[in-house]
């Protein structure tokens, strides 16, 4: 029974999602490419990337679910982005390895999460206030809270990240050879002055078992990574402020920075799009009777 009521949910989400046509056939896309990906590492006995298939999966669910949960509309081109974002980071990133293979890949992806987050900040500015009185905002404190929001979450995902890295001996953090350090830890006398080591050819590493690994350069531990990921999160997100700042201050509710917000649905809007619900459910129904 639960079974069949999981599967019924499921059915509901992946209907809500055909409401809008151009997202659903982007999804349905991208979803067929990720149980290609899943078999092929079933056959090839990639357990941790079938996780990620899966996990993929559920996740491309989450903006129906936010919907019907939150009673909320999010527009077709953010679900896109949404969809996009996720093939791109766990198939493509993390399965086939594009993170290592494609230079700039994880630049890109944390480029676009500081756009979207910014986005959805400005898009909770409203659905936070949706049950107050109407209150007139000026377009920059939104701008601003939107510019937050997404520095907020780039700051809690390299969390996220360092907290993975440090317990469970990932490295999502990934590291960075240079060719020249300071460092006020390399006084002898401790006495906090900065010890300059420039020209760094190879840097060998002896374990206490008296194992040695010699690579070029030195090897820096995810702290240019991080403070890259900040950066390009702040360039996204500044764009996105800019730009919903504008779209505010003119008025221009047709522009493409609307199409990126997401808007409260009014009880007869919900209700319509139950009803919409209701009759792709029972024409689905109706054709399995007729087969």
């Amino acid at each position: 029974m639960p079974a069949i009521k999981a599967r019924a949910f499921v059915r509901r989400l992946k209907d809500r999602i055909a409401l809008n046509r151009r997202a659903f056939v982007l999804y349905s896309v991208l979803r067929a490419l990720v149980l290609v990906v899943l078999v092929r590492c079933v056959l090839t006995g990639r357990w941790e990337g079938v996780a990620l298939c899966a996990l993929s999966l559920v996740l491309f669910l989450v903006p129906a679910f936010v919907e019907d949960l939150a009673r909320v509309q999010i527009p077709g081109l953010f679900q896109a982005i949404i969809f996009s974002f996720i093939f791109a980071a766990e198939i493509l990133g993390e399965i086939d390895h594009y993170y290592v293979l494609v230079p700039g890949w994880d630049t890109v992806l944390h480029t676009m999460n500081g756009f979207l987050c910014a986005a959805i900040g400005f898009s909770l500015v409203d659905l936070l206030n949706r049950s107050s009185k109407p209150i007139s905002l000026s377009p920059l404190y939104v701008a601003i809270v939107a510019f937050c929001f997404s520095m907020t979450i780039g700051v809690l995902w390299e969390f996220v990240e360092f907290g993975f890295d440090t317990f469970f001996g990932l490295d999502m953090q990934k590291d960075s050879f240079v060719t020249a350090i300071s460092s006020v830890a390399l006084d002898p006398a401790n006495q906090g002055r900065r010890v300059a080591i420039d020209h760094i050819v190879r840097t060998t590493v002896t374990t206490a078992g008296g194992a040695s690994t010699t690579f070029s350069g030195y090897l820096d531990i995810g702290l240019i990574d991080t403070m890259k990921d900040l950066l390009v999160n702040f360039v996204g997100a500044l764009a996105f402020s800019v730009v919903g700042y504008l779209s505010l201050r003119r008025g221009e509710s047709g522009s493409w920075a609307a199409g990126l917000r997401v808007t409260p649905l009014s009880e007869d809007q919900y209700e319509k799009s139950e009803r919409c619900l209701d009759g792709i459910a029972a024409g689905r129904r109706h054709r399995r009777r007729r087969s």
